[in-house]
């Protein structure tokens, strides 16, 4: 089999046996099209003719060609899934990336509303069919961390709202139940008992019935801020990146944290550790006799 065929034979394993999602596969492809391009233009006709002098010209290559280091890392990444599967399955006699590192990715912290502006955000001002909606909405965003995809994706049998949960499909197909706040479950209650509440029916809905769409989400959120004069831009994953701040700055508790959020690696939950250390800083630096600038 040709490299091309390994890696079409490797997407569908991940796929149908993995079940990754769409997206995961179409940046898998996108990566390792760079790579057989590479190939190509050195005459390379397999995999175990690559070795860490090649994947540095490959990688110098992309950054040539204006790849930021962010998406080297991810590129470096794809190709090491790869050859981690092929190796496993006798294809690979070494690793080409052996000793072979992307560039350092300086990793820009989240920008996260204060607890008023959330307040503000997720109470809104219109009491019509479509402020019920946007409310109970932003308020489940901002109380359980949900992504935009889990959001849009529920349905009313995935809600417990006499328990406080909601049952979500996350990253990978994987599932996790999330509590909700008292302040969802009341806006969610509004909005089931202006719309209905059948158990297959998508909670949020669009004009036509069907689940609302992510850029339907992201316009209404954007209208709302932009009525209040939130200064910040004001997306989805912001009320998810606000819910971890909150949490982490309230709990301390990194690993309730990262099963909230449902990520796979407590590193990237890490990264709000941040935000509160910046938090705490401002403290110090206006609190402690010491640390204060001379005016």
């Amino acid at each position: 089999m040709n490299a091309q065929g390994q890696i079409d034979a490797w997407l569908t394993r991940l796929a149908h046996e993995r079940q990754s999602s769409p997206h995961t596969i179409d940046g898998y492809r996108r990566d390792l099209t760079k790579l057989t391009a590479f190939m190509e233009r050195q005459q390379i006709a397999s995999f175990d003719k690559l070795d860490a002098h090649r994947m540095r010209g490959f990688i110098a290559s992309e950054h040539r060609a204006g790849l930021s280091p962010k998406s080297l890392q991810r590129l470096l990444s794809s190709c090491r899934s790869l050859f981690r599967q092929l190796t496993r399955e006798g294809l690979l006699a070494h690793d080409p990336l052996a000793g072979v590192r992307g560039p350092k990715v300086h990793r820009k912290l989240p920008q996260v509303l204060d607890v008023d502006e959330a307040t503000a955000l997720v109470e809104g001002d219109g009491d019509d069919a479509l402020g019920v909606r946007d409310r109970a909405m932003l308020e489940l965003f901002y109380s359980s961390g949900l992504r935009l995809s889990e959001l849009i994706g529920l349905r009313w049998l995935d809600l417990d709202l006499d328990a406080g949960e909601v049952r979500v499909l996350g990253k990978g197909r994987k599932t996790r139940i999330v509590p909700v706040g008292r302040h969802a479950i009341a806006a969610l209650r509004a909005l089931g008992e202006a719309e209905g509440r059948a158990p297959e029916s998508p909670v949020f809905r669009g004009r036509n019935g069907a689940a609302i769409s992510p850029r339907t989400v992201q316009a209404r959120m954007k209208t709302l801020a932009m009525r209040q004069g939130f200064a910040k831009h004001v997306h989805p994953h912001l009320l998810r990146h606000t819910f971890a701040s909150h949490m982490l700055e309230s709990s301390g508790d990194l690993r309730a944290v990262q099963e909230l959020l449902g990520h796979a690696d407590i590193a990237t939950t890490q990264i709000y550790t941040h935000l509160d250390f910046q938090h705490l800083a401002k403290v110090y630096d206006a609190a402690h006799p010491r640390a204060r600038r001379k005016g």
